[in-house]
């Protein structure tokens, strides 16, 4: 992995990708007690960034292997990026998902023309080992979610976008929080930000009890998680740290940030109420981590992303009726 190959993922992206804003808000810097810019990935095609990572790494395919179809295996908004990108390329999708991903992912996923594999993550049911079947069988590509250099090139794209929108607005040092699952986006924006912005530093931004990046960032090795289901945040649930992306993360991020449920759900209600942006638990942790966690930030200027815009209605609601009238 390096820079040259975020630079030509960017050229092959341009003209597909939305550029999404980096903007701040008064009301933000107030609760944080610090500047707070938002990097609004929710608002990429799909709902995600996981777009840029899944073009990125299918546009790369040789046409013959594009042909015989593409494989995947995601929560959700991976399956929705990869779903797209394959139908706009015309190859075939399998997406393999866990049976307990939000329905709305789910639904779009095979609204966007991709084949759904259900699997049962909760009882142990293996999708990689599924996945190998499938490839086997049908000659599919497998575009991991995170450990695929060109999934992170595609990534690292925001990275650009992000360096590029600070110089513009002057920000020369500053932690980027970035809602971390397996390290794709993390590793990808890191490399992007050690070329074009080395005063901006990554921060992964994880939930409670899933936050194998943060523990193994502390301990120098890669460390998994006791289990694989049992947060809101699903979409940022993985069982380790990617081969690829944690020696990237372990170069150049800096300490990992934890945050609960609840504080996810609070930062989706203040992302709502305050920028009218509509986040994902999973996608929220990073906003959550720079409102809720002052004390582990000492730049004068935070940027977060929100990665993620895909939830469910009820989920939606519940951070409205809990969290919605602290700051409508």
């Amino acid at each position: 992995m390096n820079i040259d190959m975020i630079r030509a993922a960017a050229r092959r992206l341009e003209g597909h990708i939305r550029h999404t804003p980096l903007f701040h808000s008064p009301f933000l810097d107030e609760l944080a007690g610090r500047r707070v810019w938002v990097k609004a990935e929710c608002l990429q095609h799909t709902g995600s960034f996981k777009y840029r990572g899944a073009l990125s790494a299918i546009s790369a395919l040789a046409p013959e292997n594009r042909a015989k179809g593409i494989l995947a295996y995601s929560s959700g908004n991976h399956a929705q990026g990869v779903a797209l990108a394959a139908r706009q390329v015309g190859a075939p999708a399998v997406i393999i998902m866990p049976a307990d991903a939000p329905r709305i992912k789910i639904g779009n996923t095979r609204a966007l023309g991709a084949e759904v594999v259900l699997y049962n993550r909760v009882a142990g049911e293996d999708r990689e080992a599924i996945g190998a079947g499938l490839a086997e069988e049908r000659g599919l590509t497998l575009i991991r979610p995170f450990d695929n250099a060109q999934v992170i090139a595609g990534q690292g794209t925001t990275g650009l976008e992000i360096a590029q929108a600070a110089a513009a607005a002057g920000i020369a040092q500053a932690d980027v929080v970035v809602c971390c699952g397996g390290g794709g986006f993390a590793s990808g924006i890191a490399l992007a930000l050690e070329a074009e912005a080395p005063g901006l530093r990554v921060r992964p931004a994880e939930p409670a009890h899933f936050d194998d990046m943060a523990r193994s960032l502390r301990s120098g090795t890669r460390l998994s998680n006791a289990a694989t289901s049992g947060s809101l945040c699903d979409a940022i649930i993985s069982p380790t740290p990617g081969e690829l992306t944690f020696p990237i993360l372990q170069r150049l991020a800096g300490p990992g940030l934890v945050v609960t449920d609840d504080e996810a759900l609070h930062a989706m209600a203040v992302a709502f109420n305050m920028l009218k942006v509509v986040a994902e638990p999973g996608g929220a942790v990073a906003l959550a981590a720079a409102l809720f966690q002052a004390q582990a930030f000492e730049t004068e200027d935070v940027i977060v992303t929100i990665s993620g815009g895909n939830v469910d209605a009820e989920v939606f609601q519940m951070a409205l009726s809990r969290f919605g009238a602290d700051h409508a």
